[in-house]
């Protein structure tokens, strides 16, 4: 019998913020074919405030999920398609002269909505890159002097393609740190492929965002982040990823390991799911379903091992394996 399905008093009220989770993955499955884990991880990033890098081969539907995710939420939308001669002031604004007023003003660019859906971020050069940052990490943007602060909720959620490296700028280390997940989307199955084939089919050219409907609302995600700050963790669960993030530091295979703010997207990660299960304590089961997207993008293979071939998520698997499990 699986934990989801115990019987007991909740301290916390998760009740409707749990049937909302089910609501937005209900919207979203009338349109996407499986995904399923894709849709959990970006679920969670919303409710802890978190950033998502979106990781696959092109076709297999990461932009079409985000812009869907998107419209279930009573939000703004924006997206912006990375080139390499993309500059700051054309994601963040410019300054204007109006003649009437003889004054200068700041007109906003895309970056000033509330879910930003960014394609291709590692093909912007740096300059560009640090201008995203600073919003990404501050959830402000300063332009010729003056701090403008971004309306919540602020989520962005980017894409990349691991192959094509041609014309790309690798993302540092220090902005790759402030996405709390890496989403690694792979490939669908026959069954699943089937059934996408056949959606289309009976779609008979009607537009997939036609079908999503909005079922949350600012204010109840702001109910609903509050709700999970709530939820119960145990040392002992803290020092199971403690023990975790710290193994990543001396293990062989790898080059880097993880650093504190690892440790506390995994906490609050793990804490996001409890509550979308509907439950108010952590188990490790739900550090377990965090670790491996909250680390993807936070340790490093040493160079004798990616040249082999392992990944990265083998390796967190691996150290997960090694660690008690708390009881």
């Amino acid at each position: 019998m699986e934990n989801n399905d115990l019987n007991f008093d909740n301290r916390v009220p998760l009740e409707e913020l749990k049937s909302t989770v089910e609501l937005i993955k209900k919207e979203l499955a009338s349109v996407i074919i499986g995904q399923k884990h894709f849709m959990d991880l970006l679920i969670v990033s919303l409710l802890v405030d978190g950033h998502a890098l979106i990781e696959g081969v092109p076709g297999i539907a990461k932009t079409v999920t985000a812009k869907l995710f998107a419209k279930t939420l009573k939000t703004n939308f924006s997206r912006i398609q990375f080139t390499p001669d993309l500059m700051p002031s054309d994601i963040l604004g410019t300054s204007i002269f109006n003649v009437k007023s003889s004054e200068f003003e700041f007109k906003k660019g895309p970056i000033f909505s509330n879910i930003i859906l960014i394609d291709e971020i590692n093909r912007a050069p740096a300059k560009t890159q640090a201008a995203l940052f600073e919003t990404m990490e501050e959830r402000q943007a300063t332009i010729d002097g003056t701090t403008y602060k971004m309306a919540e909720p602020f989520m962005v959620l980017a894409t990349q393609n691991p192959i094509e490296q041609e014309g790309t700028y690798a993302l540092p280390e220090a902005q790759l740190d402030r996405f709390l997940f890496k989403i690694k989307v792979d490939y669908p199955s026959v069954d699943e492929e089937i059934q996408i084939i056949q959606s289309h089919h009976e779609r008979k050219g009607e537009k997939p965002q036609d079908k999503i409907k909005s079922v949350l609302t600012p204010k109840k995600l702001e109910e609903f982040k509050k709700n999970i700050h709530d939820v119960i963790v145990e040392e002992k669960i803290m020092t199971y990823i403690a023990n975790i993030i710290t193994n990543t530091r001396n293990h062989p295979h790898l080059y880097l390991g993880a650093s504190p703010r690892a440790s506390i997207a995994t906490l609050t990660s793990a804490k996001a799911f409890a509550a979308i299960s509907g439950r108010d304590f952590v188990i490790p089961e739900d550090v377990k379903k965090a670790l491996v997207p909250v680390l993807n993008h936070r340790v490093i293979l040493t160079p004798e091992r990616e040249m082999e071939g392992m990944t990265t998520e083998t390796v967190v698997t691996m150290i997960m394996e090694s660690v008690e499990i708390p009881r």
